[in-house]
């Protein structure tokens, strides 16, 4: 099991916030990765490596696996790598803030969607006022083509979500997310084959994308797998809220990208409105890792 990768154990929330700086840390490795190898390459490596890792970590009995669980993992595989290889789009031409912020959209509206309580209505118009507030009215700033690529990572979270839920009933956590990683390269790899890019690796880069696997997968699936245990879903949700500020923080300290004043508005917004609709949905709300 993926826990058993650690020798350590962590209090809960500690875990869960060491886990969301993980992600963010490992967006910035691949930002770094992105003029040499571009959105394809990165992705392609990322989810090679940790495919590989968790191979190695899990050690998956395929010949066991039923014909309800094999339909359930490849779909969820094949949108784990869709979202990531959006995400990574989108993250090559917006700041990292902005580009987490605008996926969480699509969990967010998931998470709304059929509510016809008036407090939801409070939670659609933050997010629609982070919304308005990010994008650029004036045809300048903000790349509307990595706003577009963010948010259909968003839509492509939200269907990860409802399938990892399916998945999650048939396969346990640890078996799914390694069985649905290798599927997760199917969507990514031709691209990052046909771009080249993978032709100008070199050990360095290799290193870099060990690392890149290593904090933006393994890792924090390791931590929140392990938080899960003993958390309630609802409290990670909330704490998962907070990834947006931790990507804007994450972009200025390590990438010394700059936020305006309205965005760090439209960053503040959205994360009350997902914060806001977990404490107040009236069932809990999906434990699954984005990005």
């Amino acid at each position: 099991m993926m826990a058993k990768a650690f020798r350590f154990s962590l209090p809960p929330v500690p875990a869960v916030l060491l886990s969301i700086i993980s992600v963010q840390g490992g967006a910035a490795i691949a930002k770094g990765l992105f003029p040499v190898l571009g959105a394809a390459g990165t992705t392609s490596i990322r989810i090679g490596l940790s495919a590989l890792v968790l191979l190695v970590v899990v050690r998956p009995r395929f010949s066991r696996l039923e014909p309800a669980q094999w339909r359930a993992v490849i779909p969820y595989g094949l949108a784990l790598g869709a979202m990531n290889f959006l995400f990574y789009c989108a993250l090559a031409r917006v700041p990292l803030g902005l580009a987490v912020t605008l996926e969480f959209i699509g969990p967010l509206v998931l998470a709304l969607a059929g509510s016809r309580r008036w407090i939801d209505v409070v939670w659609v118009v933050l997010a629609g006022a982070g919304i308005a507030l990010i994008t650029p009215w004036t045809g300048e700033g903000i790349n509307s083509l990595g706003m577009g690529f963010a948010l259909a990572a968003g839509a492509c979270w939200a269907v990860y979500i409802v399938l990892g839920q399916r998945t999650a009933a048939v396969l346990p956590g640890p078996l799914a997310v390694t069985v649905g990683m290798l599927f997760a390269a199917l969507p990514v790899l031709p691209f990052g084959v046909a771009s080249g890019s993978l032709l100008h690796l070199t050990p360095h880069l290799l290193l870099l994308g060990g690392g890149l696997a290593l904090f933006s997968s393994v890792l924090p699936f390791s931590l929140e797998m392990q938080a899960l245990k003993t958390m309630p879903t609802r409290t990670f949700s909330v704490l998962m809220s907070l990834e947006p500020v931790a990507a804007a923080l994450s972009g200025w300290f390590l990438l010394g990208e700059q936020l305006t004043v309205a965005q760090w508005l439209a960053v503040s917004f959205i994360v009350l409105a997902s914060a806001g609709a977990t404490l107040t949905s009236a069932q809990p709300q999906p434990a699954l890792l984005g990005e």
